[in-house]
């Protein structure tokens, strides 16, 4: 009995690109996420340093 290698590799083929396809929209969704929660902490330390620098104008008219 003859084994079709053709389609066995394809087979094989096909399954490997619809994985990297789901590994791919995971990575990206998990990006898409964290992305907010990282300009969050970048503003809240903008929003630290510019209340600092407030405060330094604020004692340099004093």
């Amino acid at each position: 009995m003859e084994v079709p290698w053709g389609s066995i590799i394809y087979q094989i083929f096909s399954f490997a690109v619809i994985l990297f396809f789901i590994i791919f929209i995971g990575i990206a969704i998990k990006r898409f996420l964290n992305k907010p929660s990282q300009s969050t902490v970048q503003n809240d330390q903008l929003e630290k340093k510019l209340d600092r620098i407030i405060e330094l104008l604020e004692k340099d008219k004093k």
